[in-house]
């Protein structure tokens, strides 16, 4: 069983425990049921050693049933714990671009929906060993009965396992299809909170969401878990039917077949109806274990996944050096576009970058500015050329300290609530004064490093995400299309003021912009058309064609 050999992966020391506490539980519940029938068939009243062995067994039972419980509700909660930090481990060690191409969705399902299923099974599983070590003392306990009726049980028993496992095998299938669903409705989900403004601007849209995506998506997973649970819940019955059958064999057909004493026959039925419970709950437990080693096997697969395309090759971070120089040697990056169904190539680029200098990257859309600028931050490995820091090559090995020399805000980024790592010494002080110069002191302060709030416009966000740049103070600095929602105010501020500043103090600026009133301020500008440099030099020597940030390839007017 696929979670079983988690268990013992995990924790070898718990199942041993666990199994060690489920055994005693067991003994101590056929213990139980010997001295209730022993209670019932006695005659005169119960002697004090019987009360006492009672109290003893019922007390053991109790314990042993606890302990099992509170082992494994501490081995599961750390176990949930463990399988996130290790799933975000693996998340953020994997190159951006696979990243993108295994999509959120189904990271997000495997990071909730998954693990729940985990850990709702591994709460399960005390419950599953003692109803187990129940049924197993039980069977000690009937053995001592009569050894011929046991073995006439035990061969309804495999009957009933076997017609058991043949009517819940197609569950496993439709649990699969089920989980499958999942990513499906996660991936609606994602579209429901990204795209919410749109939904309420197009009503059909809006219906045909609902009705199509949500609504089908959420009925496979529907369909699916309905019919796994429908065969789980027959195939118990069914069990249940074969007990209730066994029970009536005991008691008029055995009784024809052999001399039994009433003791006797008392002992076995009364253990039969105390085993209906803990076989029940066996049973019951199965349709749990099952959802999550169906959960188990994709959060594995991912990790696999995940693993298999992993860049953090666990290096020890080298000492910070002074910045000098940052060269693209031929560099080249290519990925396929869904849209125009060809291979988008980026390069070569030749490219040289060093401190003090502001740049300006400009070109049309589809021109592949962002896609260059991931690839010098180092998030995007180059798939030709060489990149080289201060001289020195940039490899898997490095690629994580090279791009700590970069602080960033991407066109699509994401604002953290507070500031962490070497830009926290001191950061209150030096935060509100840009607070104060980006209009925002009346909306957002900061203590502890922590703002009181993220909860902005979009261009307020934006200006707060350039106040976290700023404060990081890495000797690389890079804005993709930062001003394109600022009002002509902070654009000014932004061009006039800030950028200025971060080249007076001997950062190296990369800007992408369609702003060319503020070209003159540039060192340098540098014109992409279609993945290729067509233009650099500073703004008065460089041509700039007036349909600057439509960037049409020849080839696709």
């Amino acid at each position: 069983m696929t979670l079983l050999r988690f268990l013992v992966r995990y924790s070898p020391a718990m199942v041993i425990w666990t199994s060690l506490a489920a055994l005693l539980s067991g003994a101590c519940n056929a213990g139980l049921i010997a001295m209730i029938n022993s209670a019932l068939n006695r005659p005169g009243r119960p002697g004090l050693a019987l009360v006492m062995g009672f109290a003893a067994l019922g007390l053991g039972r109790i314990l042993t049933n606890a302990l099992a419980q509170i082992t494994l509700s501490h081995f599961s909660q750390a176990t949930t714990a463990r399988l996130r930090q290790d799933l975000v481990r693996k998340i953020l060690a994997v190159p951006l671009r696979q990243l993108e191409e295994l999509g959120t969705p189904k990271l997000m399902v495997a990071l909730t929906e998954d693990i729940l299923e985990i850990t709702q099974a591994t709460l399960s599983i005390p419950i599953f060993a003692v109803n187990f070590a129940v049924l197993l003392g039980g069977a000690v306990y009937l053995a001592w009965l009569s050894l011929p009726v046991l073995l006439a049980m035990v061969a309804f028993a495999i009957v009933g396992a076997v017609s058991y496992r043949l009517m819940i095998r197609s569950g496993f299938g439709h649990l699969t299809a089920a989980r499958e669903g999942q990513d499906r409705l996660f991936r609606h989900f994602r579209a429901l909170t990204e795209g919410i403004k749109e939904l309420k601007l197009h009503r059909v849209r809006r219906a045909a969401f609902l009705a199509e995506d949500v609504a089908s998506a959420a009925a496979v997973c529907q369909k699916h878990n309905t019919a796994a649970e429908l065969r789980f819940i027959l195939a118990q019955n069914w069990n249940q039917l074969l007990f209730l059958v066994v029970i009536g064999l005991i008691l008029f057909l055995l009784p024809r077949m052999e001399n039994v004493s009433p003791q006797t026959l008392t002992g076995y039925i009364i253990a039969t109806l105390y085993l209906m419970g803990p076989l029940a709950g066996l049973l019951g437990s199965l349709s749990v274990f099952s959802r999550a080693n169906v959960s188990l096997r994709k959060v594995e697969e991912l990790g696999l996944t995940l693993a298999a395309h992993s860049d953090d090759r666990a290096a020890p971070a080298v000492p910070t050096e002074t910045f000098k120089s940052l060269e693209l040697v031929g560099v080249t990056h290519h990925y396929y576009r869904e849209r125009e169904d060809d291979h988008f190539v980026l390069g070569p680029i030749n490219l040289t970058f060093r401190p003090g200098e502001l740049v300006f990257l400009v070109g049309g859309n589809g021109s592949g500015k962002s896609s260059l600028a991931k690839v010098i931050a180092g998030l995007y490995p180059p798939a030709g050329g060489e990149i080289r820091l201060n001289g020195r090559l940039v490899d898997d090995q490095n690629r994580d300290d090279y791009r700590q020399s970069f602080s960033t805000v991407f066109s699509d980024y994401f604002l953290f609530d507070r500031i962490t790592g070497a830009a926290l010494t001191g950061s209150d002080e030096r935060a509100r004064d840009y607070l104060g110069r980006l209009h925002l002191n009346h909306k957002v302060s900061i203590k502890d490093g922590v703002f009181s709030t993220t909860q902005l416009s979009q261009g307020q966000r934006k200006r707060l995400a350039l106040l976290c740049a700023y404060l990081e103070d890495r000797p690389f600095y890079l804005f993709d299309e930062w001003a394109s929602d600022q009002d002509p105010l902070f654009k000014d501020v932004f061009y006039t003021q800030l950028l200025p500043e971060l080249k007076a103090r001997n950062k190296a600026v990369l800007v992408i912009t369609h702003d060319d009133r503020y070209f003159s301020g540039a060192d340098r500008v540098i014109r992409l058309d279609y993945g290729r440099i067509t233009g650099e030099g500073t703004a008065a020597a460089t041509p700039f064609p007036t349909d600057v940030g439509v960037g049409v390839h020849p080839t696709n007017r």
